[in-house]
């Protein structure tokens, strides 16, 4: 399991990924889910990746490919985002029903889901979930972002502050609060956390970080965010009852 997210507001993309692929008792795995393809001045697309980690190599080798071979389409090839959520879908179609017999007989799960985001130039930026079955959505001015892997502990905090008018570094911020907030409830999701920020229009590489649990600003986030949680439920009306105490 994992939890990666992408955020879609006016001025920029931000995406957040935990690096877990494995987590029990005596044995935890780190991989990135983060997989960015730059090519200044005329394209930037970035990859989240959630499921089966054979899957999602191998996809993300095929595309590495596909650019080494410079073959018919690539991500350096495609006109529109889309064309390249469409391809991410089949590449991962392809891979899962690939191994499909074998996946039968020993009923594991080769399932994988992506997040596609970034911005061709002329374009305007976009993010789009690919779901495993290869078909995939895009963001909506109502609900700008989107959410793979496990997700629900996160979202809370998504819902109450994300807008289309919230700067990317604020979305950023309520990014790593709902990793840290999934990381507390759910032990399959873990550090390091990678967090991209894309300034639209620029057409340049993102701002990128890799914080581990020590990382000082990290630390700081956290510690101001618990403070700020227990001062808020502080000054929660009190009951009837309770008057006078």
């Amino acid at each position: 399991m994992t939890y990666c997210l992408a955020i879609k507001v006016n001025k920029g993309l931000v995406f957040a990924s935990d690096s877990r692929t494995n987590a029990g008792v005596d044995y935890v795995t780190t991989y990135g889910k983060m997989h960015r393809f730059v090519w200044p001045g005329e394209r930037v697309c970035i990859l989240l990746s959630a499921g089966s980690l054979a899957t999602t190599q191998a996809v993300i080798n095929l595309i590495n490919k596909h650019l080494e071979d410079e073959a018919e389409f690539n991500l350096r090839t495609a006109e529109h985002l889309y064309e390249i959520a469409h391809y991410v879908g089949k590449l991962n179609q392809r891979e899962q029903h690939l191994h499909e017999k074998a996946v039968e007989k020993s009923k594991i799960n080769v399932e994988a889901s992506f997040i596609v985001g970034g911005q061709i130039a002329g374009r305007a930026p976009e993010i789009y979930l690919v779901y495993p079955q290869g078909n995939y959505i895009s963001a909506s001015p109502e609900t700008p972002y989107l959410q793979i892997g496990e997700n629900k502990y996160g979202k809370p905090i998504l819902d109450r502050i994300i807008g289309q008018e919230t700067s990317p570094e604020d979305a950023a911020r309520c990014a790593l609060v709902s990793l840290d907030s999934t990381m507390r409830s759910n032990i399959s999701v873990g550090p390091p956390m990678e967090l991209a920020i894309y300034t639209a229009d620029s057409l340049e590489e993102p701002r990128h970080m890799s914080l581990k649990l020590a990382s000082p600003f990290y630390k700081t986030l956290q510690k101001r965010w618990n403070e700020g949680l227990k001062r808020a439920f502080n000054r929660l009306p009190r009951f009837d009852w309770e008057d006078g105490k």
